[in-house]
């Protein structure tokens, strides 16, 4: 098998664990650790040999905690349809491990933040360290938490208790996530390991024709939910990358400072648009006749002219 770069693939005691290994970007996912996760989990779903799939991250710090955000940044506020490639390359990672017809486990040894959270939730069992904590980020950085989240928390965890994680992006600690149900045991850091063994070693011992049978019924709704939602998410996500909202939000991560986002809101209100970084593109040069320049810019980009605005484009104009 070609070796994998960004997660370790581990196979012994009838058990296939998967560790996403980027320690140090908190075990964030980039296109490319996708798809090393997706050839793990085709092969774990293969082999008949592998009962069980464990996803985990290295380190105590974080579980998972999503896309890699800078180059969500670098790469597809650039080029949106670029996107739309990536949400392929996530859906096939989350596919190969809800259909893998095994039971899953998340060991949660830390973080399990934005996509991180939809993996946890993704698998069919989580045992989680008590150090763990739980955040949907989506509505602050730019995006939609459609990867599983909006999906699968009102599932979980009742549309009253999805809704705050969904909306207002507060942590969730690891007791809580137990009593709402979101994962199934908190143990002890130390104790981690032997308790995914344990809950392993009870799902080894099962018939595994009657196992996988179990797994497609009980995730009906969780399955029907994903295929009724997620190519419409994947093409609302992809053309919303070309809009102001990720580019500020995702930029200022980034940058390590807070985003602009009641600036957006404000940019509405005052009668501008919020939709666009420099404003829709109606704005034209009479020196060189260039056209589809942003409305709020004061310089032809090609020729250097100062741009004449309308008086409809002017803040309160109309009013």
């Amino acid at each position: 098998m070609k070796p994998f770069t960004d997660i370790g693939y581990d196979k012994r005691d009838w058990t296939a664990t998967v560790t996403i290994q980027r320690p140090a970007a908190y075990n964030s996912y980039t296109e490319h650790t996708l798809k090393e996760m997706a050839r793990a989990f085709r092969d774990a779903t293969a082999d008949d040999g592998v009962a069980v799939i464990v996803l985990t991250g290295a380190g105590d710090t974080a579980f998972c905690t999503g896309g890699d955000v800078k180059e969500y940044a670098e790469r597809y506020t650039k080029k949106p349809h670029e996107y739309w490639k990536y949400m392929g390359a996530f859906s096939e990672a989350v596919e190969s491990l809800t259909r893998s017809g095994k039971p899953t486990i998340a060991r949660v040894n830390g973080m399990a933040v934005g996509g991180g959270n939809e993996f946890n939730c993704a698998c069919d069992l989580s045992i989680a360290a008590d150090t763990a904590r739980f955040r949907q980020v989506g509505v602050q950085v730019g995006s939609v938490a459609a990867g599983g989240a909006t999906q699968w928390l009102p599932l979980a965890l009742g549309g009253k208790r999805a809704r705050p994680m969904l909306m207002t992006c507060d942590w969730v600690d690891a007791k809580t996530a137990l009593d709402w149900g979101l994962v199934n045991e908190v143990v002890p850091a130390a104790e981690l390991d032997a308790a995914v063994a344990r809950l392993a070693a009870k799902l080894v011992d099962t018939f595994p024709e009657c196992m996988r049978y179990t797994k497609a019924q009980v995730n009906f709704f969780k399955d029907f939910a994903w295929s009724m939602t997620m190519p419409h998410a994947r093409d609302w996500l992809s053309l919303h990358f070309g809009a102001l909202e990720p580019y500020e939000g995702m930029s200022a991560f980034a940058q390590k400072r807070k985003p602009g986002r009641v600036a957006v809101r404000e940019k509405a209100r005052d009668g501008g648009s919020s939709e666009y970084l420099w404003g829709p593109h109606t704005g034209s040069c009479q020196a060189c006749g260039t056209t589809g320049i942003p409305a709020d810019f004061a310089f032809c980009g090609r020729c250097g002219a100062a741009l004449a605005k309308a008086p409809a484009e002017r803040p309160g104009a109309g009013s």
